[in-house]
């Protein structure tokens, strides 16, 4: 026997949708629609707050990220001016060095004159009191050139017999040193670069 078998209506079939309309419903199927229902809402209630709670999540952590990002910016920043601050002080100290270096140099290599020599004495006899006796060392090399040019700083007119010429193997040239009843005034050059440079670093 065949399973399934045509059957032959003897005329079509009119308020079929009625009957299937009018059919009624089995509780079960209702509870399930319900059940179906209700489980949809959740679902979309649960994505919903899921979606929501990502976002919070996501604003958060932006926020955080930017705020380590400010503080890694200013961090940067200070380190930075720290570091010009120390390149510029070591690039003045530097320049201060090779500066000093080179006008030291250029004063040794220089040729010593009379009137150089002339001219650091009156200098280093300026900034002391002559109502003392004075002894002017000089390096015996500017000791003798003076005295071959017989040059007017070697007369008594500076102080008489209280001024006193001697030479010293401790001056440099172009230099001299003064002795005083107080002490001794420096003028020899390097001593004269060295309080240039304190000056300048300072």
């Amino acid at each position: 026997m065949p399973l399934r078998e045509t059957i032959q209506l003897g005329r079509p079939l009119r308020g079929a949708h009625t009957l299937i309309a009018t059919f009624p419903r089995n509780a079960a199927t209702d509870a399930t629609d319900a059940a179906l229902a209700d489980a949809a809402l959740t679902a979309d209630a649960a994505y919903h707050r899921g979606r929501q709670d990502g976002e919070r999540a996501l604003s958060e952590q932006l926020l955080r990220q930017r705020g380590e990002l400010i503080e890694l910016q200013n961090g940067v920043l200070k380190s930075l001016n720290a570091t010009i601050t120390t390149v510029t002080t070591d690039c003045e100290d530097a320049m201060i060095a090779l500066a000093l270096e080179i006008a030291g140099k250029l004063v040794a290599d220089m040729p010593l004159t009379t009137e150089m020599v002339e001219a650091a004495v009156r200098e280093a006899l300026a900034s002391v009191e002559q109502h003392s006796k004075l002894t002017v060392l000089l390096n015996p090399m500017d000791y003798e050139l003076l005295q071959t040019a017989n040059a007017p700083i070697l007369l008594t007119d500076l102080g008489g017999e209280r001024t006193t010429f001697q030479p010293s193997p401790q001056v440099t040239r172009g230099g001299c040193m003064i002795q005083t009843n107080f002490g001794i005034v420096d003028a020899r050059r390097e001593t004269k670069l060295q309080a240039l440079k304190q000056a300048l670093q300072h």
